[in-house]
């Protein structure tokens, strides 16, 4: 089983937010998908952000947040249009 912190974009902080939330390994992470975890921890945390759900989406996928294809960062400005509302 690897760490959470091992995966790009995630920090110690989120770390801890993603094992309060139920998410302990990367490989979990993988299986509920950004979106469902980001909901998971918006619920323990408003300060939640468009940033990090970017952070999450990269480490799904095992990139940098950065190198996320522009029409996945679209997909994910669509859900958080929705999500906020």
């Amino acid at each position: 089983m690897s760490k959470l912190i091992h995966l790009p974009n995630i920090s110690w902080e989120l770390e801890d937010k993603l094992i309060k939330t139920g998410i302990p390994t990367p490989e979990l992470l993988r299986e509920k998908g950004s979106r469902n975890v980001f909901v998971k921890i918006k619920s323990i945390d408003s300060s939640a952000d468009f940033k990090m759900l970017l952070a999450l989406e990269g480490a799904v996928q095992g990139i940098l947040a950065e190198e996320l294809k522009e029409n996945e960062v679209s997909e994910l400005k669509m859900f958080m249009e929705i999500f906020n509302r």
